[in-house]
């Protein structure tokens, strides 16, 4: 019996991507062998984070890398590397940052919810510019004794000053740029573009575009500041007279080990680790052209069974508003949230983008559909929308 019917949990078609709350796309087969493989033997979570390391920077052109548990997790441990850097004391204070620079510069427009993740470490915002337009002046002026780095929200760029100004005025100052980038994938040349850009740290979910373990991500960017955050990530429960680290000790670059730090609770384990690895090390050999034209073939498929229908209006959208470049079926409905919620209430239950509800928008995106999901989709749909069509003759 599958794990999930012995507790009971309807499996859902999840056609609002790699949504966590839907819990994402289905995992390759390398993942999860990598990911059993992992789960069958122990190894110092240090050693293995160093090898990720490797990995994450050669796949991001990045100096360094580590392995979050999620792109969130990610934003939390570099704003706590920016502020904390090797200081063990700043690390065992956070997220109280009395005392230190911790005011990070960002554009107004690029405020949105998931910022949080910065403030949870004891980052506090510094908005610059409007919501339509910020001047590079702007940028610049706000930059004071206060100021521990600038952040950067990727994928939104109209008005805005371009990454590459943004960190070539962070880098006068000599400080470091953030960027948030967990869904800027695709396209795959993201994975090196901000980076190449001039940004110090940049976070990527591990559980969207690369297939990895949905409780995943990654923080890559400059080896000092990724290893803080490391270090405020790892169990701490270790002495300085054994610690692997203690040459740096020694050396006067650190004063010892830190105590468990703001990042403890966003471990990675060693399948995790593992998973998003050999994720990342498959991505350069996927045939994102085929990926592309299936997703296309799945929303054709969808919207087959609604565009003759009365009242209807459906079509498809490429690349997304925000230029993002994966295809969206649009489907134009009297009253959107009720055929959502109809689509959920079925069997299977039927999740689907609810961000154009309010404009009468269904939203069905296709990247974590499976195999014949699309099909199923276009039945529900046309069963849903023409029987409300009839109902109201």
């Amino acid at each position: 019996m599958h794990i999930f019917d012995r507790l009971g949990v309807r499996r859902i078609i999840n056609a609002r991507s790699f949504s966590t709350k839907n819990g994402g796309a289905a995992l390759p087969p390398e993942v999860v062998e990598a990911m059993r493989q992992a789960s069958e033997c122990s190894v110092r979570i240090s050693d293995l984070q160093e090898a990720a390391s490797a990995v994450i920077a050669e796949a991001t052109g990045a100096e360094a890398g580590m392995v979050a548990s999620g792109a969130s997790a990610a934003l939390t441990l570099g704003a706590a590397g920016i502020m904390a850097r090797l200081d063990v004391n700043r690390m065992n204070r956070l997220p109280d940052t009395s005392g230190m620079p911790h005011e990070f510069i960002v554009h107004r427009c690029h405020r949105n919810d998931y910022d949080h993740a910065l403030r949870v470490a004891g980052a506090k915002f510094v908005e610059v510019g409007y919501h339509y337009h910020t001047f590079p002046y702007e940028v610049e002026a706000a930059i004071g004794e206060r100021t521990a780095g600038l952040f950067y929200q990727a994928g939104v760029d109209t008005g805005v000053v371009p990454l590459e100004e943004f960190a070539a005025i962070a880098h006068r100052h000599h400080l470091p740029v953030i960027v948030d980038a967990a869904a800027e994938l695709p396209p795959p040349g993201n994975l090196k573009a901000f980076t190449a850009a001039g940004a110090d740290l940049v976070a990527f979910s591990g559980g969207k575009h690369l297939r990895g373990p949905q409780a995943s991500g990654i923080l890559a960017g400059r080896r000092d500041l990724v290893f803080s955050a490391a270090l405020q990530h790892q169990d701490m429960d270790v002495f300085p007279e054994t610690w692997p680290y203690r040459k740096l000790i020694e050396d006067g670059r650190i004063a010892g080990p830190p105590h468990h730090g703001i990042g403890r609770g966003f471990k990675a384990g060693k399948e995790e680790i593992a998973g998003l690895l050999t994720a990342v090390l498959l991505y350069g050999q996927r045939d994102f052209e085929r990926e592309r034209r299936r997703w296309m073939e799945d929303l054709e498929c969808v919207l087959a069974g609604v565009r003759d229908l009365a009242g209807v209006s459906a079509r498809i959208v490429f690349p997304q508003p925000s230029g993002r470049q994966v295809p969206a079926a649009h489907i134009q409905v009297e009253d959107a949230h009720a055929v959502i919620n109809l689509l959920q209430e079925g069997e299977p239950p039927i999740c689907c983008s609810e961000k154009l509800a309010a404009h009468g928008t269904v939203v069905i995106l296709p990247e974590a559909l499976g195999p014949g999901e699309a099909a199923v989709i276009s039945r529900r749909l046309r069963e849903i929308l023409a029987g409300r069509s009839a109902g109201m003759q």
